[in-house]
């Protein structure tokens, strides 16, 4: 525990207690979300657990920021995870035959919902959070840390990066799409899903996918998982399916694979500030593509009052026709989302991947850039054959664990 001086106010940096800190949590939520001159914005449901989005990590913390005197008031939070992933590739000896590239692991550590109340904003209490939450991280064994924010919004990059020390370092797209509310999307006949255990994705993630950046080394603990609903492996009809291992040993030409995870159950939206008129465009079109699905007119779902979503995780693929059947997942997805009652399926990939045109999204939901910014906190390299990751040039794919979105 930790008591500065801030500015105008004292407060005391401390680890979040469900039993007495869950009121002033979600008070600062709030009143971080409130849209400013009635602009449209954006609500946050945590379902009554604050720590809901790094409580699947191997390890988390959740720190608030308290007053000091008579009338305490909890006017900040952070919360923050610690695991290991990929950072890098080793790659094989020129004399070794058929051998594959090693990953390079490396323990980092992430910060998410930082937020301070707008009342106490510019007297230090963001920056005590987040350093405190940095000597939590080294004394995890993190190497680094890193974060994710918009690339407008400049008082978050004016700590971190003017301040903390992140550099910028990746710019993955957010890419969200709404569920329809009175048709499902057709697969068609030229394509052929199939479902893998846990068992048998993780073996095609580790054999495929550990050498991409951010690649979780306990993807076995992700897989298995209860919010996650099932990994899909998308083939040409007629490729001759049999087992995991057939297919990693000679693979068909195009291929395509994607996992879903289920963050409905963990919180929701809500959309305020929008327009009567708009309101009512948007459910004109619900009663439309209910009145008549096989039309399959696309139609705005009801995010105006609270909804939850999907998001996929794991996308990969290879061969020219990857789009082709990545689209056809996609859709599968986003038929699973609409009996599970979603408003929304989401995902977030490189923009050079090859099967990015196979993904439909809207673009006034989505980001283009999705920034994050990353900092060394360890001063020996552990990676040596990476150097300094901070530095490194980014790749064509990255992994976004499900656990942090």
């Amino acid at each position: 525990m930790r008591t500065e001086q801030v500015q105008k106010i004292k407060v005391v940096v401390r680890e979040y207690e469900a039993d007495k800190d869950l009121a002033g949590a979600e008070a600062v939520e709030r009143s971080c979300e409130v849209s400013q001159n009635g602009a449209v914005s954006i609500f946050t449901d945590l379902l009554g657990d604050p720590a809901c989005r790094v409580r699947h990590s191997p390890a988390f913390l959740m720190l608030v920021a308290e007053t000091v005197g008579p009338k305490k008031e909890i006017v900040g939070l952070i919360r923050g995870c610690v695991k290991t992933i990929t950072c890098g590739k080793r790659s094989p000896r020129p004399t070794a035959t058929a051998a594959a590239a090693v990953p390079i692991y490396t323990k980092a550590a992430y910060i998410v919902g930082l937020r301070v109340s707008p009342f106490h904003r510019r007297k230090g209490v963001a920056l005590q959070l987040v350093e405190q939450m940095e000597e939590w991280f080294r004394s995890s064994g993190a190497e680094y840390a890193y974060m994710a924010t918009d690339k407008d919004n400049e008082a978050s990059l004016r700590l971190f990066t003017g301040r903390c020390g992140y550099a910028k370092f990746r710019t993955p797209s957010l890419l969200v799409q709404p569920v329809f509310a009175g048709h499902r999307l057709p697969l068609g006949r030229a394509v052929t899903l199939v479902r893998l255990s846990p068992a048998n994705a993780e073996i095609l993630y580790r054999r495929r996918f550990s050498t991409v950046e951010f690649f979780p080394r306990d993807i076995d603990a992700v897989l298995r998982n209860p919010l996650s609903l099932g990994t899909f492996l998308a083939l040409p009809a007629g490729s001759g399916w049999t087992n995991i291992h057939s297919f990693l040993a000679d693979p068909p030409g195009s291929w395509a694979v994607l996992s879903v995870w289920d963050s409905q159950s963990l919180f929701r939206f809500e959309v305020r500030g929008v327009s009567l008129l708009r309101r009512g465009l948007a459910w004109t079109t619900r009663v439309v593509d209910r009145a008549v699905p096989w039309l399959r007119i696309p139609s705005f779902p009801n995010i105006f009052r609270p909804f939850g979503g999907y998001f996929l995780y794991g996308l990969g693929g290879e061969g020219p026709s990857t789009a082709t059947l990545m689209r056809v997942l996609c859709r599968h997805a986003h038929n699973m989302a609409r009996a599970g009652g979603c408003g929304i399926v989401a995902t977030e990939v490189t923009a050079c991947e090859a099967f990015m045109p196979g993904i439909p999204y809207w673009q006034r939901l989505s980001i283009d850039e999705d920034l994050w910014c990353i900092k060394r906190l360890a001063e020996d390299y552990s990676d040596g054959a990476v150097g300094d990751w901070t530095r490194s040039a980014p790749g064509n794919s990255i992994f976004v664990d499900p656990r942090e979105v």
